[in-house]
């Protein structure tokens, strides 16, 4: 079994890691796109993110002055955004990173495909982002390759959407006690089940039905084979 996971906005430099980190698998590509990124003035790059003027300059400056093998931490540790905080890789034990260096994978717009102890520098470039072209249609099957099936999807469609077209996915979804999937909640309940796998070395994905955290529980009423259902509990 494998893992996806969509990465975040929030990005932040860890200076005092120790742990031994592993090179991104698609660095070359990267370096590609950083080169074209950089030759981008600020404002057609500005146009491209879609972003406030405060974002655009501060992301024009971090290309301009990027160089991929400096100010690097582990991807697990690089991303901030509330998945990770629920997820909490910075308190798991040797074996739980072993096990999510083996199973896990962090789509990225910029990267590609991360594995969670790849040396990673700050960036922001959504997969949705023209720059002009199709990130897409940069990366086509060239992440799904890598990527061995089984594989469990706990990565928002935009991200996902670069494997799916081109392999067979698990989804879950984490829905509300009205049956509706709430974006935060669900970002917690994705961060959390990837903890949850760690800590119990889950190897088949038909394992995660026993996952019970934040008051979500499995639904076999409305899940398949392709698709596992997680709702939180009615209130007593």
């Amino acid at each position: 079994m494998k893992i996806i996971i969509s990465p975040a906005k929030k990005m932040k430099i860890i200076d005092d890691v120790v742990i031994q980190c592993t090179t991104p698998l698609f660095l070359l590509k990267t370096t590609k796109l950083l080169h074209h990124l950089q030759c981008l003035d600020y404002e057609e790059l500005k146009s491209y993110l879609k972003c406030s003027d405060t974002i655009a300059k501060t992301t024009f400056e971090q290309f301009q002055n990027m160089s991929l093998d400096k100010n690097c931490t582990p991807a697990i540790l690089s991303y901030s955004g509330i998945q990770y905080q629920y997820m909490a890789p910075h308190v798991f034990t040797d074996d739980q990173m072993k096990y999510i260096q083996e199973h896990l994978y962090i789509l990225s717009g910029f990267y590609g495909l991360l594995r969670p102890l790849d040396a990673i520098t700050p960036y922001r470039l959504e997969m949705q982002t023209k720059c002009p072209f199709s990130l897409y249609d940069f990366w086509k099957e060239d992440l799904a390759k890598q990527v061995d099936e089984p594989i469990l999807n706990l990565a928002s469609e935009e991200y996902a959407k670069i494997i799916r077209k081109y392999k067979p996915l698990v989804d879950v979804r984490f829905i509300e006690e009205n049956g509706k999937e709430k974006g935060v909640y669900a970002k917690m309940a994705r961060g959390a089940m990837v903890r949850y796998l760690a800590e119990n070395k889950i190897e088949h994905i038909k394992d995660i039905t026993s996952f019970n955290e934040l008051d979500y529980v499995f639904d076999a009423s409305q899940s398949t084979e392709k698709l596992y259902i997680f709702q939180k509990k009615l209130s007593s």
